[in-house]
């Protein structure tokens, strides 16, 4: 019986064709400049509330409110662009300006980045006066006064004066004072309630993906715990909550409050399409003194750089999704600093990943040559293997099993030794998984014919939506899923059929699995894609070198030939199915005599 051993020669000169044909390919369109009829505009659904809305709420506490009485202030600085507007006395712009928004209708990212803009974003404190009447600062008209680096909001409310004080400072800081004089006149109160509604704006190109890390993100327990939330509801009414965000893919908008938020509640809403991905609402309670509202708080609009982060010392670093405990070590212990170091080198984003998925090859070579040497054993077994299924073919499939756990045993092959390359392989795809879409020094960065390596590319793009792939194709997804399929088709020749009847054909799982991968690579970060192309073409690579060149079949016949005439000590995995075999034999006994004696 001819055993397939995986590529002969025709083959291999196949496989370097298909190769560069797929590198030709990639280079053609990188010089091609798409003439496609630009994506039609989806119909922005705003949140804002116009000032007609804005100015009638106002009147119900002020009824002299008019629209000139409504003014706006700025403070600025290099990472910053803040405005105020006197209604509310709040936030109602923030533009990061070293950085830029993705630009649908242009495919670039050329927008100002806002965070705040249009009133996707309104916060304010609500407490009641002594008639029960609820008030609340954001219906209230404030006039700005601005000095140096400082806003300073003042209102006036039946003779109660409140001030919000505002102080750009460096690092995407806005510290934020309330300060007010008799409201105890007006108030009897102990606490006021925060609210913040927040509409998180679409700011990258993959809206999905972007959408799935929108959430909320909080620190308790004096910074020490950290939390997050992306579901529905969000309930902390126990913990004292020392800061409260919303986190979008790589930006943040935060605010800490120096006392703390106590009984926190949120909900958030997904929007299908439009300008918007999600509306988050936030309500949370701070103290009052003598029922008078003298609190500091501080805003943080900033990116989600890893060292940036680290710098605040307040448990900021958490808000950025990396994966949890060792997933999380091998991105901030191995991964980021690997790709920073081989960066410095002065070489673009894509080449860095080349590099970088190089060097994990090499420190996983010494497992691939173990699971190939596994499969060399395999081959050489092969004939004993369909010998004793051809001899127990209607025998009792235990006893085919345990003749088969012999050959294995007295061989040497321990069957178990071929999983350990993929299980060691799940903690890194999934960390990588975190790392590509998440790492703020990917973003905006092209390669070839992907401008954002921190999104998909759709250099292919369909006139229709195919059900979990969208309206294109992307090219890397495309030749990573080729590779994976030419490398499944070399390493399954030593996969045994199934031996009994219903039981999967593995090897049919196995083609089917790259096809699969090619829906979830579709619309993930092309880097993810890049890296596993590579890292699947350097697994072909690898096992043409040590098919062709290191491992020599006729020596680990000898071996396995040696290895029958020692004395082969028992394995305790080998011990363990072999007693859980003869207990099922025993079992399977006991039942057929009772079958005989009923």
């Amino acid at each position: 019986m001819q055993q397939n051993n995986g590529l002969d020669k025709s083959q291999m000169i196949s496989f370097a064709v298909l190769c560069l044909v797929l590198f030709g390919f990639m280079f053609y369109f990188q010089n091609k400049q798409s003439k496609e009829e630009e994506v039609k505009a989806q119909q922005q659904k705003t949140e804002q509330v116009k000032s007609t809305v804005k100015q009638t709420q106002a009147s119900n506490i002020n009824p002299n409110v008019t629209p000139n009485a409504i003014q706006t202030a700025n403070l600025a600085n290099k990472e910053l662009k803040i405005e105020f507007a006197s209604l509310g006395g709040q936030v109602s712009k923030v533009e990061l300006a070293e950085y830029k928004a993705y630009d649908h209708k242009t495919d670039k990212a050329d927008l100002p980045l806002y965070l705040i803009t249009k009133n996707n974003s309104n916060y304010g404190f609500q407490f009641k006066d002594k008639t029960g009447k609820v008030i609340n600062t954001k219906d209230l008209v404030f006039s700005p006064t601005v000095n140096g680096n400082a806003v300073t909001m003042t209102a006036n409310y039946n003779g109660a004066v409140i001030q919000f004080i505002y102080t750009l400072l460096p690092k995407y800081t806005l510290d934020f004072k309330v300060r007010t004089q008799g409201l105890a006149k007006i108030t009897s109160d102990n606490k006021a309630d925060f609210i913040w509604d927040y509409n998180v704006r679409n700011l990258e190109k993959g809206r999905a993906q972007e959408q799935s890390h929108s959430e909320f993100s909080y620190a308790f327990n004096n910074y020490k715990d950290y939390d997050y939330d992306g579901r529905t509801t969000m309930e902390e009414e126990k913990e004292t909550l020392n800061w409260i965000g919303v986190k979008q893919q790589f930006f943040t908008s935060v605010i800490e409050a120096k006392t703390g938020f106590t009984n926190s509640k949120g909900n958030q809403e997904t929007v299908e399409e439009g300008e918007y991905l999600k509306k988050l609402n936030y309500e949370g309670f701070v103290q009052m003194t003598g029922s008078e509202l003298n609190q500091d708080f501080t805003w943080y609009f900033m990116p989600l750089d890893l060292p940036l982060l680290k710098s605040y010392d307040k448990n900021f670093d958490e808000i950025l999704p990396l994966g949890w405990s060792f997933i999380g070590w091998m991105n901030r212990g191995f991964f980021i600093p690997i790709y920073n170091f081989i960066a410095s080198w002065g070489l673009t984003a894509g080449w860095v990943i080349f590099l970088l998925t190089i060097l994990v090859k090499l420190i996983l070579s010494p497992i691939m040559y173990k699971q190939h040497k596994l499969s060399a054993m395999m081959r050489v077994i092969r004939p004993e293997i369909d010998e004793a299924n051809a001899k127990f073919k209607d025998a009792d499939p235990m006893k085919k099993q345990q003749a088969t756990m012999e050959i294995y045993r007295k061989a040497g092959v321990n069957q178990m030794a071929g999983c350990l390359p993929a299980l060691v392989q799940i903690p890194i795809f999934y960390a990588l998984f975190r790392f590509f879409p998440n790492f703020i020094d990917l973003r905006g960065q092209g390669f070839w014919f992907a401008k954002d390596l921190t999104a998909y590319d759709d250099l292919i793009k369909l006139p229709f939506k195919i059900p979990f792939l969208g309206d294109h194709l992307s090219v890397f997804a495309i030749a990573c899923t080729v590779v994976i399929l030419i490398y499944t088709i070399m390493t399954s020749g030593n996969m045994q059929q199934p031996q009994q009847e219903g039981m999967p054909n593995m090897k049919v799982l196995m083609y089917i699995f790259p096809i699969t991968f090619l829906f979830f690579l579709n619309t993930s970060a092309s880097g993810l894609s890049w890296y596993y192309f590579v890292s699947n073409a350097i697994n072909i690579l690898i096992i043409l070198v040590i098919k062709y060149l290191i491992l020599d079949e006729k020596k680990i016949h000898a071996q396995i030939q040696a290895n029958k005439e020692k004395p082969k000590a028992e394995g305790k995995f080998q011990k363990r199915m072999r007693e859980m075999m003869e207990k099922a034999q025993e079992q399977q006994k006991t039942q057929e005599q009772q079958r005989k004696k009923k």
